[in-house]
């Protein structure tokens, strides 16, 4: 078994969509970033290469690169299983938190758990999604930015 844990944050921006765990968010603003700039499975991304010791996800996926403009982090996410599946490797389970004043999230985390399980290949029971507020502190609480930690478990392929 190996363990990683992944980080990421993102600015919040008028005029861009809100995706998180491949999900559109209705919100005012979304995530200034390359990519879809979801922060929730670019997490995910992070703390599965970093447990199977692979590097992180600007190593892979680089902001300078022209290709990954606008790309849907599930994409990527999908690049990343079969990455680990050539070292053998597969995801056993994930646990992430989201930290975001606004939106509230609860409602759309069922449909998160479901994107992110169709591409990682596990049951849903297997990923575990919270969302939590950041109490009105630093630029999270004031609305400025999204967080999210996660951290999962592989496991090796016999």
């Amino acid at each position: 078994m190996r363990i990683g844990i992944g980080y990421d944050i993102h600015r919040l921006l008028a005029g861009r969509r809100l995706i998180l765990g491949g999900v559109h968010i209705p919100y005012k603003k979304g995530l200034k970033g390359h990519s879809d700039a979801d922060v929730l499975v670019h997490a995910v991304i992070d703390a599965m290469l970093g447990a199977a010791c692979l590097g992180d996800i600007g190593q892979h996926f680089p902001d300078s690169d022209i290709k990954y403009k606008g790309i849907s982090s599930l994409i990527l996410l999908d690049k990343v299983c079969l990455m680990l599946a050539e070292k053998r490797l597969r995801l056993h389970n994930l646990d992430t938190v989201i930290i975001a004043q606004e939106p509230k999230l609860n409602v759309f985390i069922p449909q998160m758990r479901a994107a992110v399980g169709q591409v990682v290949r596990i049951s849903q029971s297997a990923i575990s999604i919270k969302a939590t507020t950041h109490e009105g502190v630093g630029p999270i609480g004031q609305k400025e930015a999204i967080a999210a930690y996660c951290v999962v478990l592989l496991e090796e392929i016999k």
